[in-house]
């Protein structure tokens, strides 16, 4: 059935007929979908407002217009769909473990360690695996997740322990979000000095989310004004009851610095993972897991790390990750040895990888390096897509024509790099949650981990952005480039500092607002005729000062009559004036001829109001 012309364009309709399609799908892969001519449905979308390319990336909004308009009931896949759908389509099955019940076999717990910032969650760290990582951070805060396995005896039986270590300031609150979806069990590190504190909240609610069981590690007992019976009362009122109060929450009482309660609290890892979980996985079958950091090495290219959760991964496989491919060349262990192969919960960096993969980017591996190759691109452009959504303002005929009414909304466009993918992705979540209104927008085009390079550059230039780059400079030509064409590129080693000055930035950017001071008030008592001039007010200052050239308006019976006036001329008897203070006569005259008396003289002037 053909539908009604629609601006003198044809196309089938769809009587009620599902079209599933990508996010950033094009009108093209519209027109493929429903056997049309990529041309008519351009033609289509000008009849309603849009101007929109075969081939430009639109969002989910205008596809379901078209779809409406052509009766077709338009579901734009999401992502994790979308990726299913790809992995099914090349008979992969991820998430699940092979095999039956007589295939799996235990596996160690993975804990993540999570707590207020400067609670001590790295120096606990630190003291269980006997290395130093909170001298390598900047500001002294835990700023990229890492992975680590420990050993410890229960029971006589030698157990095995998986760390993860996700960042403590608050704008990490993504990267920790993700650190107990990948977790079986969450330590609470929690100052006895300092007590309950707003991430503490913050990592009680990410674990309760995720349904794990929590270990509360109170830790500083050593220090002066510890408390950890006030810990233990205060995390009553979040249902985390400690075992001797008669809940079913571990408390352990532990020191860091003085290396006290550490073999206890890893008992009561092992202890509750045993009582309240079943942890077993499928060592034989093909590897499956999860990018928990990635990096680019100038020496070793990109290098990975990753918690294998089911299978055995070993030298030699073909893997994917998340848009990143390639043959695993190496792999490294917590203490930088290499290892042959990794089995269900041990973390290990891989070496090998095409590119940068994201952290939380799933890992699997596959038959081939061709079928690796083909899963990595088509993820590469559905991403590609994405970004193609965010680069463009959606633009109607209408908007143009409000924008050209009031002037344009401000954008404040950013280019991210970092030296780390969790670090990248935790300073854009942050970004982009700053509200400063309407009047300011604020976009990310690109997000990367490496050097700054032209690419960026070029990338900037054209659209009018910013370089933000975290623990990354761009190489000498770069630097160059950038500044000879005026590239705005900031540096930063500590995420709160990157985000105080952007969120300036963006206020920076808001028109001024202004408000009214009231300047004075004067009452007329005469008024006189003036030749070549008008009517000028005797009146009697009432109230504040009355300045010459300052603002007025004439009020009348608390009505104002006149808005808009200045005060033109000022005089005390016959000498001019610039100010007349309250109580004392004056003429003024405002330009402006219909006064009489008892009117009121009110001046102001319209001073910039600061913003909070």
């Amino acid at each position: 059935m053909q539908a009604p012309a629609i601006g003198g364009v044809q196309v089938r309709r769809g009587n009620g007929e599902t079209v599933r399609l990508p996010q950033g799908a094009s009108l093209f892969d519209f027109a493929e979908k429903i056997g049309a001519n990529p041309a008519s449905l351009v033609q289509i979308m000008l009849h309603l407002g849009e101007m929109v390319t075969a081939t430009q990336s639109v969002n989910v909004e205008t596809l379901q217009l078209l779809g409406a308009e052509l009766d077709y009931n338009v579901q734009v896949v999401s992502p994790e769909d979308e990726d299913r759908e790809l992995l099914e389509s090349f008979d992969i099955e991820y998430g699940e473990d092979e095999g039956d019940e007589a295939d799996l076999v235990s596996r160690p717990p993975v804990v993540t360690v999570m707590g207020h910032v400067d609670h001590g969650k790295t120096k606990l760290l630190d003291a269980i695996r006997n290395s130093n990582v909170a001298s390598g951070e900047a500001g002294g805060i835990t700023q990229h997740i890492g992975a680590y396995q420990v050993s410890t005896v229960v029971d006589s039986e030698d157990r095995k322990i998986t760390f993860i270590d996700t960042p403590g300031h608050e704008a990490f609150t993504a990267m920790r979000a993700r650190g107990a979806d990948t977790t079986d069990l969450v330590v609470l590190v929690v100052a006895a000095d300092d007590g309950v504190k707003p991430q503490t909240t913050e990592a009680i609610d990410h674990a309760t989310a995720a349904g794990v069981p929590i270990v509360v590690a109170v830790n500083k007992i050593d220090k002066e004004g510890a408390d950890p019976q006030k810990v233990r009362a205060q995390l009553t009122e979040y249902g985390l009851i400690a075992e001797e109060y008669g809940g079913t929450t571990q408390f352990v009482d532990v020191s860091a610095k003085q290396n006290i309660g550490l073999d206890t609290l890893l008992e009561a890892i092992v202890l509750t993972a045993d009582a309240q979980l079943d942890l077993r996985a499928n060592a034989a079958m093909d590897a499956q897991g999860v990018a928990i950091e990635a990096h680019l090495d100038r020496g070793r290219g990109s290098v990975a790390t990753v918690l294998v959760q089911r299978g055995t991964l070993r030298v030699g496989d073909s893997i994917v990750c998340g848009q990143a491919y390639g043959r695993v060349r190496a792999m490294l262990d917590d203490n930088g040895e290499s290892v042959p192969e990794a089995g269900p919960s041990r973390p290990v960096q891989v070496l090998g990888l095409t590119a940068v993969p994201s952290a939380g980017d799933n890992f699997l591996v596959v038959e081939d390096d061709r079928v690796a190759r083909q899963i990595a691109d088509r993820r590469q452009a559905r991403i590609r897509n994405a970004e193609q959504l965010k680069k463009r303002v959606r633009r109607t005929l209408e908007d143009l024509i409000k924008d050209m009414e009031k002037g344009t909304v401000e954008d404040l466009v950013l280019i991210i790099k970092g030296d780390v993918s969790g670090s990248v992705e935790a300073l854009e979540d942050a970004l982009v949650k700053i509200d400063v209104g309407d009047e300011v927008g604020l976009r990310v085009i690109r997000r990367g981990v490496g050097a700054i390079t032209q690419d960026d550059v070029n990338l900037a230039i054209a659209s009018d952005a910013v370089i933000l780059g975290f623990n990354v400079r761009p190489e000498l030509k770069t630097a160059q480039m950038a500044e000879r064409e005026g590239v705005d590129i900031r540096y930063y080693s500590i995420i709160y500092q990157a985000i105080e000055e952007i969120e300036a930035a963006l206020k920076g950017m808001l028109k001024p607002e202004f408000e009214e001071v009231q300047l004075g008030t004067a009452e007329v008592r005469e008024v006189f005729k003036v030749p070549r001039i008008g009517n000028i007010a005797g009146a009697l200052v009432r109230s504040g000062t009355i300045t010459r050239n300052s603002k007025a308006r004439l009020i009348r019976d608390g009505v104002v009559i006149s808005d808009n006036l200045s005060v033109s001329s000022l005089r005390r008897f016959k000498d001019d004036a610039t100010e007349v203070r309250e109580g004392f006569e004056c003429g003024i005259g405002v330009g402006y001829n219909d006064i009489k008396l008892n009117d009121v003289i009110e001046t102001f002037e319209m001073r910039e109001k600061p913003r909070d």
